[in-house]
């Protein structure tokens, strides 16, 4: 079971897919792709990025130290996206997410170090080939593939915020697989079979459809659900300590999150320099007793992301604000029965691909005590109700 605050909290680095002219509340301009003449192979595009951050959490406990510096993210992509046989490889190094109220943290007692053995490929993030034959519809992608469930990114420089929401805290990542797609006008269609949870077990089902009606407006909805069951002794995210043996097996990392079903949508707004986007989750879990789940459970969370970037400025400001709440005996995201609300807000500066971010957000349980009686929450008598993080973070793009 994963407790708040421990180094057995939940490794969820997911990768939204966005197609089309989608409009995402970004307070970073992505990077900017090197185009590099492949030859025969056709033409190729190089980006990538790297940031590091000083951070301050409130209401730390035990050996947990409430400062102190990291390496986020270390990325490389290489990239062919056009063509009948296209490919897409990133490789680097990635952190666990900063989850407002539910930071992970590392046996010297910082937060978790950047790792490239948080996955089964080791430094391998994405690595698929794609088919995509000429004036057709339909693609075929298959290889190691990223997530299609929710708006918020594994990489944090796609993302409105360095912190991310409890939403994203409880969704799947990165997965071995055969991925489908069809576009029909403004719609686009995404089916994606694999292992889902990085388990190497071949039973998880994904879907999105994203719909454009003009470039202002999009909605994308998704869904994905375990089609049999992941036992407990199969393996999942390593949370820096190495996929396999020395990592996390399904039992241990909570058997909920991989055998669940979840469904949920956001749908994006823009109107000149503002950009906004409501998104709402929610997962099940039924009751299974060989997998040590005693009875149904369930997780909802709903968020509001915004992004305004301030004209002729290298300015913008980004954040969001979010509802959690679960019901039933998983510890889902803080504790068994948690209810709370959280935000963050962080400012930007951008000059070409060099940025500077202060990101600030906190949560605030509104209930903390399981079924049994028992209390939950951060500091050291282990049931304040609040809980800060604010970061300093700094990078390059490319």
């Amino acid at each position: 079971m994963k407790t708040v605050l421990f180094s057995t909290t939940t490794l969820a680095l997911s990768l939204v897919v966005l197609v089309g002219v989608f409009q995402s509340a970004k307070a970073l301009n992505p990077p900017q792709a090197i185009s590099i003449d492949g030859g025969p192979i056709g033409e190729l595009a190089l980006s990538g990025g790297v940031d590091g951050y000083g951070y301050y959490a409130s209401n730390t406990s035990g050996s947990q130290l409430s400062h102190g510096m990291n390496i986020g993210n270390a990325m490389v992509q290489l990239q062919k996206s056009s063509g009948t046989l296209q490919f897409n490889i990133e490789v680097g190094a990635t952190q666990a997410p900063l989850t407002v109220g539910a930071l992970s943290y590392g046996g010297d007692g910082h937060l978790l170090q950047t790792s490239i053995s948080n996955f089964s490929t080791g430094p391998l993030y994405i690595g698929s080939l794609t088919i995509s034959p000429k004036d057709m519809p339909v693609t075929i992608s298959a290889g190691r593939l990223t997530s299609l469930e929710g708006y918020e990114a594994g990489i944090d420089w796609y993302n409105p915020s360095q912190l991310t929401t409890s939403i994203f805290y409880v969704q799947n990542n990165q997965s071995d697989g055969v991925e489908a797609s069809y576009t029909l006008g403004p719609a686009k269609l995404n089916v994606l079979f694999g292992d889902g949870w990085d388990t190497h077990v071949f039973n998880f089902l994904q879907a999105s459809i994203n719909y454009v009606v003009d470039q202002n407006n999009s909605f994308y909805v998704y869904y994905a659900g375990n089609l049999g069951r992941t036992g407990s002794n199969a393996y999942t995210y390593a949370l820096n300590s190495g996929w396999g043996p020395s990592g996390l097996t399904v039992g241990q990392y909570g058997a909920y999150y991989i055998n669940s079903q979840m469904i949920g949508g956001f749908y994006s707004y823009t109107k000149n320099n503002l950009n906004i986007v409501p998104e709402m989750q929610y997962v099940y879990a039924k009751a299974d007793r060989k997998l040590g789940i005693m009875k149904s459970t369930s997780n909802l969370g709903v968020a509001l992301f915004g992004n305004y970037a301030f004209a002729d400025t290298p300015y913008s400001i980004g954040g969001w604000v979010e509802y959690e709440k679960s019901i039933g005996g998983g510890n889902w995201f803080i504790g068994p029965e948690s209810e709370g609300v959280g935000f963050a807000v962080s400012p930007t500066w951008q000059y070409k691909d060099l940025f500077a971010r202060v990101n600030g957000g906190g949560f605030y349980l509104l209930h903390n005590r399981s079924n049994d009686g028992t209390s939950y929450g951060y500091g050291n008598s282990g049931i304040d109700k609040f809980q800060f993080v604010g970061t300093l973070e700094t990078g390059l793009l490319f």
